[in-house]
């Protein structure tokens, strides 16, 4: 069984090369080549988590080298259930993205890259899951940069070239920090392995231990946007395409949550910096919802609500007990599904309505009723209506903030409380304007052309040097008047026609999503308590280790 450990990395990487390959010369062979590698990764994935809860951790030395010159990839119950889910979302958005291709034609040259990025990018996430070191989850991160950097900016619209410049730039701050962080660990104890540092570092003194921590945490802070480091993320991801908006939102962000808790629990027991999470916790729920609730485009709404339910997972990290972190990786779990969900149904909302600014559009739950339910279904369980699993995981963290019973934990429960309603209040304000409500003047209609930037920019281009844009003298478009800039609508970053009558692929891909986040609701008693399981063997740390390092 150990030898299926380094398959989800190897498997979309070897798909990668023969995606490019391939290219657009036989595209079909491409997406059923995206389709089933991704399928067999989730395979893999579930039975790596059914292994790792049976059996315990299980760990593989790449090389048969042992720590620390070794790799050592390891699958425990955490790790196993992020590998799982992440692996589920990654292959619907993927279904929905060759939905959103095959229907606006995109042929153009840089999509053809998209496959390969895609599989680079599981390749990096399941790295990151499954690295039992620190170069190698390092290691993970860049590879999800490159993969990144390619799909934020796929059809090189100026929009889509600003944003991703800004995510570079924070990304590569964040790696030369996580680069020193390493350094100093190395130097300080002569290895990078979780196994081996989880019983040198604490040998260190109480300065070094700290500063190490602090420096760590400040990466994972940065890639998980939590306040005050999340600025960039509302620049960044609603420029981008509807799927690569969604994996981005659902999966990246949880890649750094997902290392705060397992450095937290493994390298630094003891909970020194508890009360600075829990400050940073309240804070991104706070700030992240006022500013969702100020915001009236959709996609940047979604990613102020996605800073603000960080929160909630920092809040059981912070709280370092056995329910605190049960009730974080809860919370994680459904909010890679629900988050990925909503940004999915945003694609959709922009195909039908023209836009994503709730201002413009309106009648869509006339106009379409399955719409409206793929919306309101995930955004009622992001606002932790009962019985969903939104609510089942919010419970446990305020259940577990009111037992450790500090004076933090009180303020986080309240905030926990407070931004959940306020959220309610976000997804109620969006259903209002962009459902209830009856269209406005000036939405578009079935059949309308709408432009993106990269058009605007070229029809001025078009008009020569002399050309001032609103003097009257622009050159005649031959399309209709769009209600708005569709800057994300097709992959390729160019001109959409809107349309009644959604694709299938994106449609059904959505569905399984929404299906998948109430499965987490039907299956909430075995989920709890695998979670709570995976919470004992984090505080235990003696699994980990002995399958690492052996007993």
């Amino acid at each position: 069984m150990n030898a299926l450990v380094p398959l989800p990395v190897l498997l979309p990487l070897c798909a990668t090369g023969l995606s490019l390959a391939v290219g657009t010369r036989l595209k079909k062979i491409q997406r059923l080549v995206s389709v089933a590698v991704l399928t067999a990764v989730l395979g893999l994935s579930l039975t790596l988590m059914i292994a790792a809860d049976t059996q315990g951790p299980l760990s593989v030395h790449l090389g048969d080298f042992a720590p620390p010159l070794g790799i050592s990839l390891v699958a425990d119950r955490l790790s196993g259930l992020m590998l799982t889910v992440s692996s589920a979302i990654t292959l619907c958005v993927l279904v929905y993205s060759l939905g959103q291709g095959m229907a606006d034609r995109d042929e153009e040259t840089p999509v053809a890259v998209f496959h390969p990025a895609y599989l680079i990018l599981v390749a990096g996430v399941s790295c990151t899951f499954l690295a039992g070191d620190l170069v190698n989850l390092y290691v993970g991160f860049e590879i999800m940069l490159v993969a990144s950097f390619v799909l934020l900016t796929l059809g090189g619209t100026g929009s889509r070239i600003r944003a991703g410049s800004t995510y570079v730039i924070i990304s590569l701050f964040s790696s030369m920090l996580f680069l020193t962080a390493i350094a100093m660990t190395y130097a300080a104890t002569g290895t990078a392995n979780f196994a081996q540092l989880a019983g040198r570092l604490a040998a260190l003194p109480l300065g070094v231990q700290t500063l190490i921590q602090a420096m760590l945490l400040t990466v994972f802070a940065i890639k998980a946007a939590v306040f005050p480091l999340a600025a960039w993320l509302p620049d960044s991801y609603p420029t981008a395409p509807a799927p690569v908006t969604a994996v981005f939102a659902g999966l990246l962000t949880k890649v750094g949550v997902y290392s705060m808790l397992r450095t937290e629990t493994l390298l630094f027991p003891g909970n020194r910096l508890g009360d600075l999470l829990m400050a940073a916790a309240l804070a991104s729920m706070v700030v992240g919802i006022l500013g969702a609730v100020a915001q009236t485009d959709l996609k940047r709404l979604l990613s102020f609500t996605l800073i603000s339910h960080i929160g909630y997972m920092v809040f059981g990290i912070g709280l370092a007990t056995r329910d605190g972190y049960g009730g974080a990786i809860v919370y994680v779990a459904h909010h890679i599904t629900v988050q990925t969900t909503l940004f999915l149904v945003a694609g959709l909302i922009e195909r039908q309505g023209g836009t994503n600014e709730l201002t413009r559009i309106g009648g869509l739950a006339k106009a379409s009723p399955l719409l409206a339910v793929l919306f309101f279904v995930p955004a009622m369980n992001l606002a932790g209506m009962p019985p969903l699993s939104g609510f089942i995981g919010k419970l446990g963290l305020m259940r577990a903030g009111v037992a450790d019973g500090s004076a933090w934990a009180w303020l986080l429960v309240i905030g926990s409380a407070v931004t959940s309603l306020l959220t309610l209040y976000v997804m109620a304000k969006v259903w209002n304007l962009a459902f209830w409500r009856a269209a406005p003047p000036g939405q578009a209609v079935a059949g309308t052309v709408l432009e993106s930037d990269s058009d605007e920019e070229d029809n001025d281009a078009d008009a020569g040097p002399d050309h001032i844009r609103g003097s009257g003298d622009e050159p005649v478009r031959h399309r209709h008047q769009p209600a708005g800039l569709a800057v994300a609508a097709t992959l390729h970053g160019h001109a959409v026609t809107t349309t009644t009558k959604l694709p299938r692929p994106m449609t059904a891909a959505t569905a399984a999503a929404v299906a998948l986040g109430l499965a987490f609701t039907v299956f909430a008693g075995p989920l709890t308590s695998y979670t709570d399981r995976a919470a004992a063997e984090l505080i235990a740390r003696t699994p980990y280790v002995e399958a690492v390092l052996g007993p």
